[in-house]
């Protein structure tokens, strides 16, 4: 028997996983679960027993009336079986298919999925190939999805600044959460305000991937934020990790989401948290509705909250980069010659983010802190992602110089030579929109302290 049947339509390997781990172990259960954080030493028993009748294996006894042959044929049957195992994955130490201790484990643990599990890196690609395939028949991609500052913005309600007392007059009712937009949850202390459009944002994205929620925030938080979010299951399912299932600490990796890398998409607001998978990253314009995340980041400013306003539902960041997706969608389907097994959707990622600034030529003027490597500065990657060319030496090529004060050198050259003088937020305002912005949004004034 295949430790995991093959995932169904519109079902992802982990959602199908969860289904056939509740069902086997559902016998002689207590009612503990994946998701209960709280055990007893009795759960742990019970998760014990539970484990040993995976795959309608039972821990053998003799039986009353047997005799001591029939016993010991049953043990050399189980232990060829043991011996021929290839040990998919395991529960606490016992192989899930054979129910033999393992001495040495290796894979992955994948707690989100059902607590205890661990799977095999074998399984893991046979998981992952088969997912894929199923997704592929129905165009579908994966979309990885952070919480705090890309979907929602949270803060503790000591932390709820005098001129945002007035929200507390203005909480959503849980009876309906799909219609609400700002929650407080007492037990956890917390008030949470979900971005604008992000309900359709979800409903349309669902449509186009398999998405799961991953974010730095522990277990706990993430699945409330998740109920938030999908109160009625129908877009994550299981796929809500959290900081408790990573593999290494402070940061998230694709090896805890069983999805193939090359059709994997991510939105987060932290670069930094995706080392070794920023091909696949769209990051996002990070939302601060709260003072507390203002100041988190050092911003001095009023939060959307204290001015009593909000980012737009229809040109908001979550807007925009949905017809990103759907872009990225439709060349991987519909516009790329190779076959589905060649395709990427991180060639795909850079090639339409190569096209925002293509044909620029920039010379930056005094915006990188001195003996700083230009080259290494997030300005001059962030351009060069967009299509643009940087360079440091002033010729006729040049279109646009950036600079924040409109009287160095370099600046007054470019007045003269009639090119177009921006401040560095034009490269930003254009990496976030996925679209050049006009350049006279982004005027550079003169310092007083210029010569």
């Amino acid at each position: 028997m295949s430790l995991v049947t093959d995932s169904p339509v519109h079902s992802s390997s982990s959602d199908d996983f969860a289904s056939y781990l509740d069902t086997q172990l559902a016998s002689g259960s207590s009612g503990s679960s994946a998701n209960d954080e709280t055990d007893d030493e009795s759960d742990h028993e019970s998760e014990r027993i539970k484990r040993g009748k995976v795959e309608n294996l039972e821990i053998l006894e003799e039986p009353e009336g047997s005799t001591s042959g029939e016993y010991s044929e049953q043990i050399v049957e189980t232990t060829i079986k043991q011996d021929s195992c290839s040990h998919p994955g395991s529960f606490g130490g016992l192989c899930m298919r054979c129910g033999k201790r393992l001495e040495e484990e290796s894979g992955v643990t994948f707690g989100y999925i059902h607590k205890g599990l661990r799977l095999a890196d074998d399984e893991i690609a046979r998981l992952r190939n088969t997912d894929l395939k199923n997704l592929l028949r129905y165009k579908k991609l994966y979309l990885i999805l952070d919480l705090d500052h890309t979907l929602l913005n949270s803060t503790s309600l000591a932390h709820i600044s005098p001129e945002e007392e007035h929200l507390r007059g203005k909480v959503d009712s849980w009876q309906d959460v799909s219609k609400g937009s700002l929650f407080v949850l007492e037990h956890m202390h917390t008030m949470t305000k979900l971005r604008p459009f992000v309900r359709t944002f979800l409903n349309e994205a669902s449509d186009m991937f398999e998405m799961y929620i991953y974010t730095m925030g522990d277990r706990s938080y993430a699945r409330e934020m998740a109920k938030l979010l999908d109160p009625k299951r129908e877009y994550f399912h299981e796929r809500v990790i959290s900081r408790d299932d990573g593999t290494q600490r402070h940061q998230k990796g694709l090896d805890v989401v069983l999805g193939q890398e090359n059709c994997v998409l991510i939105l987060d607001d932290t670069e930094q948290a995706w080392t070794k998978h920023k091909d696949n990253l769209i990051l996002m314009e990070r939302y601060h509705y709260f003072a507390s995340s203002c100041q988190q980041f050092g911003f001095s400013c009023k939060s959307l909250s204290e001015m009593e306003t909000d980012e737009s539902e229809s040109d908001g960041a979550l807007a925009i980069v949905m017809g990103v997706l759907k872009r990225i969608h439709t060349v991987f389907f519909h516009e790329l010659e190779d076959e589905f097994a060649g395709r990427d959707v991180r060639q795909v990622l850079k090639m339409l983010r190569k096209e925002v600034l293509e044909g620029c030529k920039i010379v930056f003027s005094r915006v990188f802190p001195t003996n700083f490597p230009a080259c290494h500065h997030q300005l001059w990657k962030m351009a060069e992602q967009l299509g643009a060319t940087c360079t440091v030496d002033l010729d006729d090529s040049v279109t646009h110089v950036v600079a924040t004060d409109a009287g160095t050198e370099k600046s007054r050259w470019s007045v003269k030579e009639k090119k177009l003088l921006v401040h560095p937020r034009w490269i930003e305002a254009s990496y976030y929109f996925w679209k050049r912005q006009p350049e006279e949004s982004f005027v550079v004034e003169k310092k007083a302290s210029s010569s």
